[in-house]
């Protein structure tokens, strides 16, 4: 499904010190090529000439490179300028070509194009754009797994399991006069059963692909005066925080980025929680507080070391939360043990000083492994519209294996249908105009 018209922009991404890269696709890109160079380009080869405007004043010399449909990145007839990395060079040159017939690209077109000329699939495509924001090295190597195809792999694997499925489901409905009856088939149940397994584990590695390619959310949490602030620094190594001995210092929601060996994690330290404040402002700050708890992937919960009542409240405000670190703080006061302590509760709890840093190696650890780095030989990059439709598709499966079910051949087909169009929808198989036009619409022009 090839665009009719061309387009030009400028690239964006890395390019040597002092290049600047104008990218052409479309139908008329042999034309124009044969039009700046004075001769027809050939293929993949790099041609040094002079580039000039209208009047024949020249733009800037640089190289020309022509790659015909469909070896192109696009799949259409692409031309790739490389000249000096002025914005003023650029965009005469840009504007030029617009003159000569081309339009200017609108954000994420060269990509939406490979994917309707089915060059990539919409995760791949996807990962385009993830790996230009890549923000650690953890992030660009997960986004270029599943531009290389590591995640669109494993969705095309199940939807052929549930198509297999499908095909043995919807034979013994079309066939209902034979003596067998093939829905009653064990081999069926055993089957879903997998499918579903199957799905379930690549969920669970689409989260933390997910996790990944955004940065794992982390709210710190506490009373006043437990050291939430000091933590903060201490993660930093910096002293971004105002700490003092007096309670409520921090009135304010403090956002902070923290990489630890490569991997990205959003720090957000809050004010103090108590029962209640006469203090307007404090209360707000409290809040905001409890705003972002809702919003965290990981929640740090600090509390002076041997606080009981720090505890409970604590326990009553997390309660729900999906992941949760005890952080016992002030052990050079508590005389508890530094690093990570086992807990009838089943959770991660870690014994540190925040201010003299004792302990601090275990909660790094912890954080490495939650953000996502522990599977980092295998993580594939993910987004949470993933997340969501894979999610509906294992829904849709375990729902095909409600015992209910049993025998109820077009409910049980219909169920895995719905199944497979949600996990179509992951790599573009099955989508909406309205779909691609938000997804395209977030990335970069030139890409």
């Amino acid at each position: 499904m090839s665009r009719g018209d061309t387009i030009a922009a400028v690239a964006s991404g890395a390019a040597p010190a002092g290049v600047g890269i104008v990218r052409v696709s479309g139908p008329a890109v042999p034309g124009l090529a044969a039009r700046l160079l004075g001769r027809p380009p050939r293929p993949r080869h790099a041609h040094y000439l002079t580039l000039r405007d209208d009047a024949g004043e020249p733009i800037d010399q640089g190289l020309l490179l022509f790659f015909p449909a469909p070896h192109s990145f696009t799949g259409e007839d692409v031309m790739e300028l490389q000249v000096h990395g002025s914005p003023v060079v650029l965009n005469t040159l840009v504007h030029h070509l617009v003159g000569l017939g081309a339009r200017h690209a609108r954000p994420g077109e060269f990509s939406e194009r490979a994917f309707l000329n089915n060059k990539l699939d919409l995760a791949q495509a996807e990962a385009v754009a993830d790996l230009i924001t890549a923000g650690s090295e953890l992030q660009a190597r997960a986004a270029l797994r599943s531009l290389q195809g590591a995640f669109s792999r494993r969705v095309d694997d199940l939807v052929e399991a549930v198509t297999r499925l499908r095909i043995h489901v919807e034979a013994a409905i079309d066939f209902p006069e034979e003596e067998i009856d093939f829905l009653a088939d064990p081999v069926i149940g055993e089957r879903l059963a997998a499918v579903t397994d199957q799905a379930r584990a690549l969920l669970g590695e689409t989260r933390r692909g997910a996790r990944i390619t955004r940065g794992l959310h982390a709210v710190i949490l506490g009373p006043p005066n437990a050291g939430k602030s000091s933590l903060l620094n201490a993660l930093l190594g910096d002293e971004r925080a105002i700490v003092t001995e007096q309670a409520g210092t921090t009135r304010d929601l403090l956002h902070e980025r923290l990489r630890i060996d490569g991997v990205e994690i959003g720090l957000v330290d809050t004010a103090g929680l108590r029962e209640d404040s006469e203090d307007a402002i404090e209360r707000e700050g409290m809040r905001r507080a409890r705003q972002q708890r809702a919003q965290a992937d990981l929640l740090l919960l600090v509390l002076p070391d041997g606080d009981g009542a720090a505890e409970a409240l604590l326990r009553e405000e997390s309660a729900g939360a999906a992941r949760r670190i005890w952080i016992h703080n002030k052990i050079d006061l508590s005389g508890g043990p530094a690093g990570r302590r086992d807990a009838a509760d089943g959770e991660l709890h870690v014994g540190l000083c925040a201010r003299s840093g004792q302990g601090l190696d275990t909660l790094h650890r912890l954080l490495r492994e939650l953000a996502g780095a522990s599977t980092e030989g295998g993580a594939f990059s993910a987004r949470e519209r993933h997340v969501e439709a894979l999610a509906a598709a294992l829904a849709h499966l375990e729902a095909a294996a409600d015992p209910s079910l049993a025998g109820a051949g077009e409910l049980m087909a219909e169920e895995l249908r719905q199944a497979q169009q949600r996990l179509g929808e992951i790599t573009g198989a099955f989508d909406a105009d309205a779909l691609l036009g938000r997804i395209f619409s977030e990335f970069c022009i030139g890409k």
